[in-house]
């Protein structure tokens, strides 16, 4: 693409532009959940969204599903568990609890996740995990309860949580768990792996959805929940992904992955900017301790001496 000049080929070259939009597609995805939580209900969100960004994606993927479909058939149940924790159960996770808490509380949880995969990789895969990883981890679950108990310890104390917190927790969570069994993933294109995942996911949902349906709840036909399915299907779904993977290609997964930590800073202004939402002391103080820990967990251990 850089051989044909312009600005989508200078675009598809820099990798920290690419990942500052998906950062920034990721952090609103969340904004707008809460923002619709009243037009558009959580399972219906997140099926039309998958639904539209897979009409999106098929004509991309298609050459490589079809290329790579032999190796899909023979892993079909690591593609399907894939899809079912990140497409599926995920989504519908979050804007569930994007019902009852705020924005600004989700993204804030969510930032927890890198702490979270350690935890996860050592009680499901046995990965090996040193002091500093463990003290980092304890940091970071500080900084997440600091913000699920709104700075008050007797709210922990009494049990008086936000059901919204502890749903979007339950997310990360499955989030996490993604994360580590993504080691398992099939050696397929990753247009292909995406396609086949978002497939499972929509499988996951729709039954969901159709109870969600048959209780009675509905899109409100509005233009506002024409423009969030829209936003969701377009922006967070289909290109974030496609800039992400490409993120990948150019400068590596674990930059890529430290460079995220961007997107809760971003959901954080963005709640505040288009929600009102109030940012408290607890918030900051969270966050801080989020980051810290994050810090802490990532840092390599000194070399030993030889």
């Amino acid at each position: 693409m850089e051989k044909n000049g312009g600005p989508v080929a200078a675009l598809w070259s820099r990798a920290y532009p690419l990942l500052t939009l998906t950062a920034l597609f990721w952090a609103g995805n969340s904004i707008v959940g809460r923002g619709a939580r009243d037009l558009v209900p959580p399972a219906a969100l997140s099926f039309w969204r998958w639904t539209f960004a897979l009409a999106f994606l098929l004509p991309l993927a298609w050459p490589h599903l079809k290329r790579d479909l032999p190796v899909l058939r023979a892993n079909w149940r690591i593609v399907a568990l894939l899809g079912a924790l990140a497409i599926g159960s995920f989504n519908i996770l979050l804007y569930t609890g994007l019902q009852t808490t705020t924005a600004l509380n989700s993204m804030l949880i969510q930032s927890a996740q890198p702490a979270l995969i350690l935890v996860v990789g050592a009680l499901a895969m046995g990965d090996s995990t040193s002091l500093r990883q463990i003290a980092g981890v304890v940091i970071s679950f500080a900084g997440v309860l600091a913000i699920i108990a709104r700075g008050d310890p007797a709210i922990l104390w009494a049990m008086d949580l936000n059901i919204g917190d502890a749903i979007i927790g339950a997310a990360v969570l499955l989030w996490a768990l993604y994360a580590v069994l993504l080691r398992h993933r099939p050696a397929v294109h990753p247009l292909s792996f995406l396609a086949a995942s978002v497939i499972a996911g929509i499988a996951l949902i729709a039954p969901v959805y159709a109870h969600e349906l048959w209780s009675g709840r509905l899109i409100v036909p509005a233009i506002g929940s024409a423009l969030a399915i829209g936003y969701v299907s377009i922006f967070p779904s289909f290109l974030a992904y496609l800039f992400f993977n490409r993120g990948v290609e150019l400068i590596g997964s674990a930059a890529t992955g430290q460079y995220m930590n961007v997107m809760p800073l971003m959901g954080a202004g963005l709640a505040m900017l288009f929600l009102g939402e109030s940012l408290h002391f607890f918030h900051v103080a969270g966050l801080v301790l989020i980051v810290a820990g994050i810090a802490v967990a990532g840092r390599p251990e000194p070399a030993a001496q030889a």
